[in-house]
């Protein structure tokens, strides 16, 4: 999402005639934007600060904007914590960028922005031109916020309440995109499969969203992430059987593998719901993959809660997947539990990640001598040889002549752990270097 909410502020700035540079030391305007996500991600902002504030040191001082989850979070804060900051503007407040940016070159005044208006938010994006060329696959944000209230998670406070953009605004921009080029779409959304849109008198869902997208001709793939399992209706999950556009996997978080630690962390559903989750959908389609998120050293987390991961893990075989030590967020439940060993909390993130990497290069084994689909997105520095994406979302590097946009089916005759390749070690080792 932060990736979509770049590309919409370097649309807006060129509505005010900035132009993106990559010589950001030259740069009049530099801006930031932060995921709080994880401690480790908001201090990194206030340390990328420094850097740069000492790299301009001798020059004019650029104007610095810090946008997105840390600049709602911390507000007024941040100008304590740095005076290179100039204006701070949350993640449902950048549609105001060309005016607040207009008023700070009049007036030299720092500012906070951290509305939280989603409506304006996507009825001012809605009509800004785009700056940049499309590529062949784009997000498409239809879905912010969350109401579930993790006791882990700091986005119901930095990207506020659920809500769904309108049908209308949705397709109109995928039209948009498509008439660019675009052959993918990649629904987004804090908690996307709980997408809800009632307009003109009727009620849409992700569902309905996603049969919409498909009527597009020129759109051949369609996916969606990131979902809460207790939002998976049994229309969605039909919809992986008959919709042929959208692509046969999932993005389905599950953080634990504990009950208890699940009931801890106020995901609302246990293991045995995901489980039988799971296999509703196989049901649906036997060709589905899964990924999923999984946080390690929750408080109260012991060897038995592990160990229910890891058995978790196991049993479904996760085609590939993000995992983390739990990293407390301030202003969140857990933030007041007592934490854990952080030494423990290392050796278990390195036996669960050993787990996953060892299931994804078993996964990635079996497409060896496999025929598969590959979406062509670009042609890599190695002249001759192109990145695209299988319908499993696997990394795929081709040597045949194409170009980005194409659809090949593609046989995979050698792979590593987080790429297929349709050719042997010899050119891998030189993609490699």
């Amino acid at each position: 999402m932060n990736e979509y909410d770049s590309d919409k502020i370097s649309d807006l700035m060129a509505s005010i005639s900035f132009k993106k540079t990559e010589e950001p030391y030259n740069a009049d305007c530099v801006i930031f934007n932060t995921c709080n996500i994880r401690e480790k991600a908001a201090e990194k902002v206030y340390s990328d600060i420094g850097k740069l504030k000492k790299n301009f040191k001798g020059r004019v001082k650029p104007l610095f904007i810090l946008v997105g989850c840390v600049a709602q979070a911390e507000g007024k804060e941040i100008f304590e914590r740095s005076d290179f900051v100039d204006l701070v503007i949350g993640p449902q407040s950048y549609h105001l960028l060309p005016t607040k940016v207009l008023d700070f070159l009049k007036r030299k005044e720092k500012t906070v922005s951290t509305e939280f208006d989603q409506i304006i938010k996507f009825d001012t994006l809605d009509n800004i031109k785009p700056s940049r060329t499309s590529k062949v696959s784009e997000f498409v944000t239809v879905q912010e916020g969350c109401d579930k209230f993790c006791s882990f998670c700091v986005v119901p406070y930095t990207r506020g309440p659920e809500f769904s953009r309108s049908v209308k605004s949705i397709i109109a921009e995928v039209k948009k995109l498509s008439e660019n080029g675009v052959k993918e779409i990649v629904l987004l959304g804090q908690n996307v499969s709980a997408y809800n849109s009632s307009e003109e008198k009727l009620n849409y869902e992700l569902t309905d969203l996603i049969n919409l997208i498909s009527e597009i001709e020129s759109i051949s793939r369609i996916r969606f992430m990131t979902s809460h399992p207790i939002d998976i209706s049994q229309e969605l999950i039909d919809c992986f059987k008959y919709q042929k556009k959208l692509m046969p996997f999932l993005h389905l978080p599950i953080q634990s593998g504990s009950n208890k630690i699940l009931k801890l962390m106020n995901r609302k559903h246990t293991k045995e719901f995901y489980l039988e989750l799971i296999e509703k959908i196989k049901q649906a389609n036997s060709k589905i993959e899964f990924s999923s998120d999984f946080i390690v050293g929750y408080p109260g987390e012991d060897e038995k809660d592990f160990d229910d991961t890891i058995k978790v893990i196991d049993k479904v075989e996760f085609i590939n997947s993000y995992s983390f030590i739990y990293s407390q967020r301030p202003g969140t439940p857990a933030a007041n539990k007592n934490q854990q060993d952080l030494d423990v909390l290392k050796e278990r993130l390195i036996i669960l990640q050993k787990k996953l990497f060892e299931i994804q290069l078993k996964k990635n084994n079996q497409m060896i001598g496999q025929t598969t689909q590959v979406l062509i997105e670009n042609e890599t520095k190695k002249k001759g040889i192109y990145f695209g994406r299988n319908p499993y979302f696997q990394a795929v590097f081709i040597d045949q002549e194409t170009k980005p946009g194409q659809v090949i089916n593609t046989k995979i005759l050698s792979c590593n752990t987080n790429n297929l390749f349709s050719f042997f070690n010899e050119k891998e080792k030189v993609l490699a270097s």
